[in-house]
């Protein structure tokens, strides 16, 4: 048994037990305006104002008021816009009833099949004079704090890679070659040896290695570990080290 009674909200919708369904009209929609360049992602302009977005959620029913469909359509709101200052003359063409009757006619007096159809989402493909900026809709997270989230049917993957190439460029270590393993155990380092170099740096370099290996590569776990003992006086041989 199906509810048929249509969600307030998009929080509403996806907290239901046809949460599916409507994940499913949600992405649907969302394909719809992508494919159709709808929109262009853009910083918005000094001194112009995006307006809102809601998602228009509605249960489409058969005639013995089962469920038939699930509808979503992402809509500006309109309503913010100011008369003559953010729009002019507007109107939504709809087919006139006499031009229905008229082909009705048409087919009885010619004994002809009447057949109806639906273009989907229509009023996509007309061409928008006017420029409106819209609030972007949120969608998935793909990236949260440096940590890059990629979903397949196989599962939930996270890296960094972004992050790392980020810290390697601006230490210079981006053209470094890579290692089998990521510390050569045979190699002992010692506190106290040689001059102090780039202390804040080494500081700086080391914090972030030690959120990568918090975060995604715990294989760096311990030789980031080893390196952070000498933050208070780090010489040329701990620089190498992290190469």
């Amino acid at each position: 048994m199906y509810n048929v009674e249509d969600p307030k909200d998009l929080t509403e919708a996806l907290s239901s037990v046809d949460t599916n369904l409507w994940q499913e009209a949600i992405n649907d929609e969302m394909d719809s305006l992508e494919s159709n360049r709808t929109w262009h992602l853009v910083d918005l302009p000094p001194r112009c104002k995006a307006i809102g977005y809601k998602w228009f959620l509605r249960k489409k029913l058969k005639l013995d008021g089962l469920v038939d469909k699930y509808k979503a359509r992402l809509v500006a709101k309109g309503f913010r816009q100011r008369e003559n200052i953010d729009f002019f003359d507007t109107f939504f063409s709809v087919t006139r009833s006499t031009s229905i009757r008229v082909l009705i006619s048409i087919a009885a007096l010619n004994n002809l099949l009447i057949h109806q159809m639906n273009v989907k989402t229509a009023f996509l493909n007309g061409d928008l004079e006017e420029e409106i900026y819209m609030e972007q809709p949120e969608g998935e997270a793909d990236v949260i704090l440096g940590i890059k989230i990629t979903r397949t049917e196989n599962g939930i993957f996270l890296d960094q890679s972004h992050y790392i190439e980020k810290i390697l460029k601006k230490y210079n270590y981006f053209e470094s070659k890579p290692t089998c393993t990521p510390y050569d155990s045979s190699e002992k380092l010692f506190k106290n040896i040689g001059d102090s170099v780039n202390q804040s740096g080494y500081a700086s370099i080391i914090s972030g290695l030690r959120y990568v290996a918090d975060c995604t590569r715990p294989d760096i776990t311990y030789v980031v570990g080893l390196l952070c003992r000498f933050t208070s006086r780090s010489s040329l041989e701990h620089w190498n080290t992290i190469e």
